[in-house]
C-alpha cells in the first residue's frame, strides 16, 4: 500500500479509495469470463454515478443496469441510463408513478414479478396510465434437498407448475408484456467456496455440484415455457460474480447480473474462481495506543448486512498482521486492532477491505481514485449526490 500511501498523503481520514489500475483488471476479467454473454451491471455493488459510467464504458458486452429501488432507478434515467432492470418487486405507486414518463419516450425499465398480486398492481398502473410495462419473470431456482433447502428464501416461483400458474393468471393482461426471465442462482453465487467453519468446505462443494443440475433443467424448462407464452420476450438474467464460470456457460442465459467483482470485497476472497484484486477500500487514522501492541483507529464501525457474523466485519489489509480484539469489533466512532507487529504509530494510516462492495458507499460521499502513486480526482458515491435510497 506504498502507492496508496503516496498518493493519498494529502487526504483527511477517514476516506474511501478505488484504485483504477486494479479496477480495470477486474473488468478485464468479467469480460473474459463472461464469453458474449451480456454483463447487466448490479448497482447495489457499485452506487456511484461516475463509476457506472466508467465500468459500462469498458464492458466487451454491456446490458444495461440492475438496480435496487425504483427511486434510485428514477436517479439513474435522470443521469441519462436507460435498460435499467429493477431487481427487486416493490408496490409504491407515487414511486412509479414518477417513471411513467421516461417510459413514454420510449426509455427501457424492467420490473421483476414473481407473484401475481404484484404483477396485478403493475397492470393496473400501467393501465390507469395507458402504457405498456415491461416485467421480468424471477424464478427461485433453489434447490431443496428435502433434508436441506439449500438457496433464498425471495420469489415464490418453485416449479414449473407455480410458473405455470402465474401466466395463467396474467394471461388476459393487456398493458404488461414478459420481455425477460431471471433465473439468480443465489447458492452459487452467493455461498462462499471457503466458508467460514472450515469442515463445511466439503458440504458445501457437494451441495453447489447438485445445484448446478437442479437449476440448469428449471431454468432452461421455465424459459422455454415463457417464451412461449410471450411473444415480446428477449433476455434471460442469471448469475452474479460468484458464479460467473458456472453460468457463463449456461445457454439459455443471455445475460449475467456482475457487481461485487469490480470492487472485490472481502467476502469475495473465500471463493476459488475469482482471479480478482481488491479495487475498493477505505482508510481510518491511529489516535491512540492504549498499550503496546494495541492501537485504535478513529471511526471504521461500517459493518456488511447478511447473516450476522463475523465475517461481516471490514478486513484490515495493510498494514499486515492486525487484528480485532475478542471483545471488541468495528466501532461507530473508533475501532481497536491488535497490532502483533508492533510498528504502528498515532498518526499512521491502517487500510481496510469492506466484506461487502457497494455497501461501503452508503458510508463515504466520494471515492479517492488513484493509478499506482498518482492521485487523479474523485469519483462521487450516491451518498456524495444526495442519493439515497435503501
Amino acid at each position: 500500500m506504498d502507492e496508496a500511501e503516496a498518493a493519498y498523503a494529502h487526504l483527511t481520514r477517514p476516506f474511501a479509495c478505488i484504485d483504477l489500475e486494479a479496477l480495470d483488471r477486474n473488468i478485464e476479467f468479467v469480460n473474459k469470463s463472461s464469453g458474449t454473454k451480456g454483463v447487466r451491471i448490479a448497482t447495489k455493488s457499485v452506487r456511484s454515478v461516475e463509476l457506472l459510467q466508467y465500468i459500462a464504458k469498458r464492458l466487451d458486452y454491456p446490458a444495461g443496469l440492475m438496480t435496487f429501488d425504483l427511486r434510485e432507478t428514477l436517479f439513474l434515467l435522470n443521469k441519462g441510463f436507460n435498460d435499467l432492470l429493477l431487481g427487486y418487486p416493490q408496490v409504491e405507486e407515487q414511486a412509479l408513478m414518477q417513471l411513467i414518463p421516461y417510459i413514454r419516450e420510449g426509455r427501457t425499465v424492467i420490473f421483476m414479478v414473481d407473484h401475481i398480486e404484484q404483477w396485478e398492481w403493475l397492470e393496473s398502473v400501467a393501465k390507469l396510465n395507458d402504457v405498456i410495462l415491461e416485467i421480468c419473470i424471477d424464478i427461485n431456482v433453489s434447490s431443496d434437498f428435502k433434508i436441506l433447502y439449500f438457496g433464498t428464501n425471495r420469489s415464490s416461483l418453485k416449479s414449473i407448475t407455480d410458473v405455470e400458474k402465474l401466466l395463467k393468471a396474467g394471461s388476459l393482461f393487456t398493458h404488461t408484456n414478459i420481455t425477460g426471465v431471471m433465473g439468480y442462482e443465489a447458492q452459487i453465487a452467493g455461498v462462499a467456496d471457503i466458508p467460514a467453519v472450515r469442515w463445511q468446505s466439503a458440504l458445501i462443494k457437494q451441495l453447489k455440484r447438485l445445484s448446478r443440475k437442479d437449476v440448469r433443467n428449471f431454468r432452461k424448462s421455465a424459459v422455454n415455457l415463457i417464451r412461449e407464452n410471450s411473444s415480446s420476450f428477449r433476455f434471460v438474467n442469471g448469475g452474479g460474480s460468484g458464479s460467473i464460470d458456472f453460468t457463463s456457460g449456461e445457454e439459455e442465459v443471455t445475460e449475467l447480473t456482475i457487481g461485487s467483482a469490480f470492487y472485490f470485497p472481502a467476502l469475495f476472497s473465500r471463493y476459488q474462481n475469482l482471479a480478482l484484486e481488491p479495487a475498493a477500500t477505505f482508510a481510518l487514522r491511529v489516535t491512540r495506543m492504549p498499550e503496546q501492541g494495541i492501537i485504535v483507529c478513529h471511526g471504521g464501525g461500517y459493518i456488511a448486512s447478511g447473516a450476522i457474523g463475523t465475517d461481516k466485519n471490514p478486513v484490515p489489509i495493510w498494514p499486515q498482521k492486525l487484528s480485532y480484539l475478542k471483545n471488541e469489533g468495528a466501532g461507530e466512532v473508533q475501532t481497536p486492532l491488535r497490532d502483533k507487529e508492533g510498528t504502528l504509530q498515532v498518526g499512521d494510516t491502517v487500510y481496510f477491505r469492506h466484506a461487502k462492495a457497494g455497501e461501503l458507499c452508503e458510508r463515504f460521499s466520494e471515492l479517492h481514485a488513484r493509478r499506482g502513486f498518482e492521485y487523479v480526482g474523485a469519483y462521487k458515491t450516491y451518498r456524495g449526490e444526495e442519493g439515497c435510497f435503501l
